[in-house]
């Protein structure tokens, strides 16, 4: 593949965000209109404590990418109540159009005390196209398991011959990687099915085969169908050093299969990689390719893991 870079197209810290938020436009997610383009995206509040809430905004942008049209100004989803598996936050946000309604699976994000965090992926269902959404519950669709036992997240969801599929990551361990720093997670990405989105079956293993070692983290696949097979989109990274180190942080992986189960992993023909200099040139993370206008497209973040916007890529062959 290759892909032809056609730069950021959206940096947050110039536009003033509903809930008080500023910079990150993390994880773009979207939705094709007849005659625009709407961008999904996590951003973040600070709380008088200096931490952070995570929330869903969008962007309006025309069909070629080059104007924005709108900018959300209100609350698209509200995070969770005290306790809840969202209730600091919902970060990434998937979009999927089912007959007349919007569908949303969300990973929804608490703190914790041992760790920084867990998650569990939820939905919720908009009838107005995308402006807002409601839970359809306090809790999550999917969540911790027996051998899945925490960060249950990143969930994208397709529906094929009536059978909705979702990939999705979830945690194999936190560890100490440093002496001298907090855990980190090591997380892979998996897969599940349902007739209804709501009840899911998962298939129990790892999908996608290790490049870095048992200790790489893969998060956020996006999936496409084209030229007769599935394409599947990710970001990998090393489990530490990635915050200060550009080598061991985030790149975009690539895996192609026959039947939405078996995938072959080979990145070398993925067609993307960090720029010389500038917004992406530490790191590409969080991917989502789309079709608009019989082309084929990729939205991804960069440096700081989409702390000043996201970037569009076009499939030149």
């Amino acid at each position: 593949m290759k892909w032809e870079k056609l730069g950021r197209i959206f940096n947050p810290t110039n536009y003033k965000l509903a809930n008080n938020c500023v910079e990150y436009a993390q994880s773009p997610q979207v939705i094709i209109f007849d005659d625009f383009v709407r961008i999904y995206f996590s951003t973040r509040e600070r709380e008088q404590s200096g931490k952070y809430l995570s929330h869903v905004s969008f962007v309006d942008m025309t069909k070629d990418f080059f104007e924005i049209i709108n900018i959300s100004r209100g609350t698209i989803i509200e995070l969770g109540g005290l306790g809840c598996f969202d209730e600091h936050g919902i970060f990434p946000f998937n979009i999927l159009r089912d007959n007349d309604r919007v569908l949303a699976y969300t990973t929804g994000w608490n703190r914790r005390v041992s760790v920084s965090v867990d998650a569990s992926i939820g939905l919720a269902i908009s009838n107005n196209n995308g402006l807002t959404f409601q839970k359809v519950g306090d809790g999550p669709v999917l969540s911790s398991s027996l051998h899945e036992p925490f960060l249950v997240g990143d969930a994208f969801v397709a529906r094929y011959s009536n059978t909705y599929h979702m990939w999705y990551i979830h945690g194999t361990k936190w560890a100490r990687f440093t002496k001298d720093e907090a855990p980190d997670r090591v997380y892979k990405i998996a897969h599940a099915t349902s007739n209804d989105g709501i009840a899911w079956q998962r298939e129990g293993r790892q999908i996608i085969t290790d490049k870095l070692g048992l200790d790489e983290c893969q998060a956020l696949p996006t999936v496409i169908f084209l030229c007769d097979q599935y394409h599947m989109f990710f970001c990998y990274r090393q489990s530490d050093g990635f915050r200060k180190n550009r080598d061991r942080g985030y790149r975009i992986g690539y895996a192609v299969s026959d039947d939405l189960k078996n995938w072959i992993r080979n990145d070398d023909e993925v067609g993307i990689d960090v720029s010389e200099d500038g917004w992406d040139s530490d790191m590409l993370c969080y991917p989502c390719v789309f079709r608009c206008d019989d082309h084929i497209y990729l939205l991804y973040n960069g440096n700081e893991f989409g702390r000043y916007g996201f970037g569009l890529a076009k499939l030149i062959r």
